[in-house]
């Protein structure tokens, strides 16, 4: 008698080979850098099943992809200040000339001077001045954050939010979809009740999701009246106030008045075009005004489409360009190739590069993976501090008390590669001396490992680090 159910089973296998062969195909004609493709390689290989899962998931590239057109860019963001590109240009300082023209050219955003900065370093301090300028907006408030949590804060801000609502301010929350996915519906609803335009990034459902659910939008920003702007690495949750059980949650996050506000303005206008299709280019939401301070600032945002990778090559950049240090704060530590190349060059050159990371991350696959790297960074000279107070998010670099720059971005695969980023790239020394004065005094707070001792730790700590590098691309 016929054996149907092995003929079922030789021919359940050729699918499962066929597509197992199928994606390694795709991933290598995808023409990616040879570190990630032969990670993904591996995956599907020794782990088909789940690396066929996750590639499906997180593994597609979209980098040739169009976010909004061209004609869309100009009538969002050019059209409202053609008054202000027609100004003659700014007198950047000579060290800073060529970074700001190559964010200007690769990711057309504007430099603006005349700005006065903020810097908050807890949590408690930049909501404060959150609250009290939403509490004085007259005409909008447009917000985007990664993570928003129905916790105390959380509800705290939608209050807020639609209090100002209900008076007539236009009030308008992104959120990113996978981020925000402890968020339920029933928050959201008493949101938009309140008269609050309220709309998840990429959002994602079953089973059409497989690229949206790695490409995400990691900004936090917040911009009152076109007027006063908010950016830096805090999200919308408890945590980022009242820290972890075992230590503190040390962030940084600056408010910026002045004319730079515009390009975050210009940042979740071009988003929101992206989620909803609406093209919000009202002068009222550009307003013009006088210098508040001496800050030239530029933001520059970076994303998994289009053909360069604007922070990570302004990055690039602003480190060969370092004369006496480099100071970075950073929580995930899994540099691509091009960064490390950078960090050991300068280094080795005799530039103080020093690079401070939690002792403690809130991920161990994520603490495993980027103390992989330190030995290679520590062995050019680089100064790995571990910052022991509790848990450290801030995401900042400093340069020769000239090139300052604080975000959203981490330095990471995920955030050079893959997700939505923003930063302030500022080029004054009063703003980069006061950073570099923050540095310093965290620094007090943190434990200096040399490469000596590094190297003693134990052959299971190393090989455990070393399994969870090869996964580094993939995060």
């Amino acid at each position: 008698m016929f054996d149907w159910s092995n003929l079922f089973s030789i021919g359940l296998n050729i699918v499962y080979l066929t597509m197992i062969v199928g994606t390694v195909v795709v991933v290598i004609l995808d023409n990616r850098h040879p570190v990630k493709t032969l990670a993904w390689i591996m995956v599907l290989i020794f782990l088909p099943v789940i690396g066929l899962v996750f590639y499906f998931f997180f593994g597609q590239s979209a980098r040739k992809e169009r976010m909004i057109s061209k004609r869309s860019f100009i009538h969002i963001a050019r059209k409202p200040l053609r008054g202000y590109w027609r100004k003659p240009p700014l007198d950047f300082p000579e060290e800073c000339q060529q970074l700001a023209a190559l964010f200007r050219r690769m990711n057309r955003s504007m430099p603006f001077g005349g700005n006065r900065v903020e810097i908050y370093t807890d949590g408690s301090s930049k909501i404060s001045a959150l609250l009290q300028a939403i509490a004085k907006a007259q005409h909008h408030i447009h917000m985007e954050y990664y993570i928003w949590e129905d916790d105390a804060l959380g509800r705290l801000l939608s209050d807020a939010l639609a209090d100002k609502a209900r008076l007539g301010v236009k009030v308008r929350v992104m959120y990113d979809d996978v981020g925000s996915w402890r968020l339920k519906k029933p928050f959201f609803d008493r949101m938009r009740e309140a008269g609050i335009e309220v709309h998840p990034f990429l959002e994602v459902h079953f089973p059409i999701f497989s690229r949206r659910m790695n490409y995400r939008n990691h900004r936090k920003i917040a911009i009152i009246d076109g007027r006063i702007g908010f950016i830096g690495g805090m999200n919308i949750a408890d945590r980022y106030l009242k820290g972890l059980p075992w230590g503190n949650w040390r962030d940084t996050s600056l408010g910026i008045s002045g004319m730079a506000v515009q390009g975050l303005q210009t940042v979740f206008l071009m988003d929101w075009c992206f989620v909803t299709g609406e093209q919000i280019s009202d002068s009222a939401y550009y307003p013009l005004q006088d210098a508040q301070g001496d800050s030239h600032i530029q933001i520059v945002t970076s994303k998994p489409v289009g053909r360069w990778r604007e922070i990570m090559q302004g990055y690039l950049h602003a480190i060969a360009s370092a004369r006496r240090y480099i100071y970075i704060q950073t929580p995930y530590f899994m540099p691509t190739e091009q960064i490390l190349t950078a960090l050991q060059t300068a280094a080795l050159s005799g530039v103080d590069v020093r690079i401070m990371l939690p002792w403690k991350s809130d991920s161990r696959v994520v603490q495993m993976c980027s103390r992989s790297y330190l030995r290679d960074v520590m062995e050019a000279g680089v100064k790995v501090l571990f910052y022991q107070r509790g848990f450290l998010h801030a995401k900042t670099l400093v340069i020769d008390d000239h090139i300052s720059s604080v975000g959203s971005t981490n330095m990471d695969f995920r955030s050079f590669e893959y997700n939505f980023e923003v930063n302030a790239f500022m080029y004054d020394s009063f703003t980069a001396v006061r950073l570099r004065d923050t540095f310093l005094a965290d620094q007090q707070h943190c434990t200096h490992i040399s490469s000596q001792r590094w190297a003693r730790r134990s052959l299971w700590r190393k090989v455990e680090e070393s399994f969870f590098r090869l996964l580094a691309p993939l995060m």
